[in-house]
């Protein structure tokens, strides 16, 4: 399915899946000596080929791998590059950058993008971490300072690292590169704000950094993914419409914004208009955090919400966030796959009408 043969209205995830016990055990066995690497990779091929045919079934145009590889969205990194620390802290995994980083395995991210291209007829989506949220999340003012004494060098080092890996994922035949940042979209809150001396300033960082990894790479959509952090059940972190940011998210050279909309505090959709009329929009329509699961019709009336103030043909269908933020996310699978299905029939049903 090439980008010309999608229907109207699209459907995708935005990124991970909620992981099993099972694919859980692999990760946590990764660096255990009773099993060998090439036992756990065979398995965790096979536990990827399922939840690549749990996204099909459901009826979803663009997929991912669900992130099962990865013990975090954002932790990839240590396995692209050297210089991290990984812990363990309250059993959450934790990556501190120690030393100068150096490119220690290439290709890691497109080595996903390659395997679930190979294992579906559907275009594929691969996700990317941003180097704000990294310096954001990796960097410690005692355990970094040796090797970088600010946050900002380390974000600086990170880019063409990931230049490099975007580039690679192109060429592994991903339709879409999804670049994650929800501290970014944390800055919608005035709370947030307050809490840095110049935040305009941080904001100018985060969209620079992502400007100069994307800038000039073409032959894939490249998106970024906006939320105000995901805590699954427990809900989320920021709170604010997307006003304060827009006009930086003008500034990014992507292709699509990934908003979520369907959380109360995410604001009003007439933010929608002030989208660049060459951008696209993946609308956050389908939560991803509570137990209820939307109705296909609940999906369609915020869909149509949104046709207030974008066109048809510049909307995508996707949830607000990933299913599984972190390797201990407990939303059962079952519940991500029927929500999943509703989206896909939702879509249906925009189509009959707006087709």
């Amino acid at each position: 399915m090439s980008n010309q043969q999608l229907p109207l209205f699209p459907t995708t995830v935005v990124g991970s899946m909620p992981r099993s016990d099972f694919v859980r055990d692999l990760l946590a066995l990764e660096n255990e000596s009773q099993r060998s690497e090439a036992e756990t990779q065979k398995e965790m091929d096979a536990a990827v080929r399922y939840i690549i045919a749990v996204q099909e079934a459901a009826g979803i145009d663009i997929i991912s791998d669900g992130e099962w590889r990865r013990r975090s969205y954002i932790g990839v990194i240590a396995d692209i590059a050297s210089g991290f620390e990984l812990s363990l802290h309250e059993g959450i995994h934790w990556t501190t950058a120690v030393d100068k980083i150096r490119l220690k395995q290439p290709g890691v991210i497109a080595a996903e993008a390659a395997f679930l291209k190979q294992h579906t007829n559907r275009l594929t989506k691969v996700c990317l971490p941003s180097p704000y949220l990294l310096g954001q999340r990796m960097w410690d003012p005692e355990k970094s300072r040796d090797a970088y004494p600010t946050r900002e060098a380390f974000m600086y080092d990170l880019v063409d690292i990931l230049r490099a890996e975007l580039i690679a994922v192109r060429d592994a035949g991903a339709a879409v590169a999804q670049f994650d940042d929800p501290h970014l979209c944390l800055f919608v809150d005035e709370s947030v704000r307050t809490s840095y001396e110049n935040p305009e300033r941080e904001i100018d960082l985060c969209v620079d950094l992502l400007n100069q990894i994307i800038d000039g790479v073409d032959g894939i959509q490249i998106a970024i993914h906006l939320c105000r952090r995901n805590k699954g059940r427990d809900g989320w972190i920021g709170e604010g419409g997307y006003e304060p940011i827009l006009p930086h998210l003008q500034r990014l050279k992507v292709d699509q914004y990934l908003m979520e909309f369907t959380i109360p505090v995410a604001g009003d959709l007439a933010v929608l208009k002030e989208i660049p009329v060459d951008k696209t929009v993946g609308l956050g329509c389908v939560d991803c955090r509570g137990e209820h699961i939307d109705t296909p019709e609940e999906i369609v009336a915020r869909v149509e919400n949104a046709l207030r103030h974008l066109p048809p043909d510049r909307i995508t269908l996707n949830p607000d966030c990933g299913f599984a933020p972190g390797s201990a996310a407990e939303i059962p699978i079952d519940e991500a796959y029927q929500k999943l299905k509703n989206e896909a029939k939702a879509a249906e049903i925009l189509r009959e009408r707006y087709g």
